[in-house]
């Protein structure tokens, strides 16, 4: 099944964090895909939450209870919106390549939702790489290369020749599931597939 995310997508953090727990009782694997949900935003013309204040409100409330029932800790509201969006995403795509993007992604939320450190800025960058094992100037190079800045730009595009017009996503055999909220809707499928 495909994880369609965004590091940038506040709601991502919920999957984000259970996903792991999900797999292990569903008996499930997950591809993890990054892709630039800002530029599918823009492509769409769809900013749900800049100068909305009350749906932003009821965004970080939202959030806060539904984290209580996962057992999960974030302080709210967390820096948002994040001007490292994109080069959050392209570390991740180096993650996708080396095999730890599923670990980067976890450090990298956790430290944005619960320590207030912005995704793809110092310190949480180069914390997170860190504590994964990773050579952050290294990565972080590796990340603004023109291959990785292509490779992004390609799984955004085929992200939303999917379907794809949010984080988070879940793509079973064509089918697509927006929303953490819908992250059971989608394993219900794949189980029925």
């Amino acid at each position: 099944m495909d994880f369609w995310y965004s590091i940038g997508s506040t709601y991502s953090y919920l999957t984000v964090m259970r996903l792991p727990e999900v797999e292990r009782a569903h008996n499930v694997k997950f591809r993890w895909r990054p892709f630039d949900v800002r530029h599918v935003m823009v492509e769409q013309n769809n900013i749900p939450f800049k100068g909305k204040p009350v749906k932003a409100a009821y965004m970080w409330r939202d959030i806060e209870r539904r984290a209580q029932r996962y057992g999960l800790s974030p302080k709210v509201p967390a820096p948002y919106p994040l001007p490292g969006l994109v080069l959050a995403n392209q570390v991740a795509m180096v993650g996708v390549n080396e095999g730890w993007v599923e670990a980067y992604t976890r450090a990298t939320y956790k430290r944005w939702f619960e320590a207030g450190e912005p995704a793809g800025e110092e310190p949480n960058l180069s914390s997170s790489l860190e504590e994964i094992g990773c050579d952050p100037s290294k990565v972080i190079a590796a990340a603004q290369s023109e291959s990785i800045a292509n490779a992004l730009s390609a799984a955004t595009e085929e992200a939303m020749a999917l379907g794809v017009f949010g984080s988070p996503t879940f793509v079973v055999d064509g089918e697509v599931f927006w929303g953490d909220d819908r992250l059971e809707d989608a394993v219900l499928w794949a189980e029925s597939s």
